[in-house]
């Protein structure tokens, strides 16, 4: 269990509603951990987070761009979207295919403050109060790295890090940041919780644990 559980990320459901709910704390650095429906699971380095809804959530975005601001839940909607489908991906091996996920594309969204060139990489910060990662700016470019505000169809849940994740396509899940309150604009790359605990900084699936093929 606490080799399943020191790696990764989770995602929504499904039908989110048939996901089964958090039986309780696997350990103080992994705070829930169950398999769920549709080959999820759940994961949680702290032991609960205080729930926040689409009318309370703002996003913080600051450090080294143009304009610093916070964004509603409401403004993040009305930014085009971008939807991907792709197959989400933990280190452990586990692995669900085709997950829909929709929401602001980070370059669009980095755009919209303006990025001082002087800045090579984008810290995210999760509401938990614990949970942090980083991307080279390069990384942060993609159009495959979503700030998500839904999966599936459907709104990210509380449970699956909603209101708003981070989705990073093409890396392994734990680069997927839940519950996402701040992103920070820096001048060099922070390795992330995992990242300091041995875990590669760059997670790329396929490439990250030497045994996976990547995803299609």
């Amino acid at each position: 269990m606490l080799g399943l559980g020191a790696v990764g990320i989770a995602v929504g459901a499904s039908a989110q509603s048939a996901v089964t709910r958090v039986l309780g704390p696997v350990n103080s650095q992994v705070g829930g951990l169950i398999p769920a429906a549709g080959g999820f699971r759940y994961y949680s380095v702290v032991d609960s987070v205080k729930r926040r809804t689409p009318e309370t959530y703002k996003l913080n975005v600051t450090g080294m761009v143009t304009s610093p601001r916070s964004f509603t839940f409401a403004e993040l909607q009305a930014m085009p979207q971008t939807q991907i489908t792709k197959d989400f991906q933990c280190v452990t091996g586990w692995r669900v295919p085709g997950v829909q996920w929709s929401g602001v594309a980070l370059p669009d969204l980095l755009d919209a403050v303006g990025v001082d060139p002087k800045a090579t990489a984008v810290r995210f910060h999760s509401f938990d109060g614990a949970y942090t990662e980083s991307l080279t700016m390069v990384q942060a470019r993609r159009r495959d790295i979503l700030v998500a505000t839904t999966m599936l169809g459907a709104p990210v849940t509380h449970d699956h890090g909603g209101p708003v994740r981070l989705f990073a396509a093409p890396m392994y899940g734990y680069k997927s940041l839940k519950w996402l309150g701040g992103i920070e604009l820096v001048n060099k790359v922070v390795p992330g919780f995992w990242e300091v605990r041995g875990y590669d900084v760059d997670a790329w699936v396929g490439r990250s644990n030497g045994r996976d093929d990547a995803p299609t």
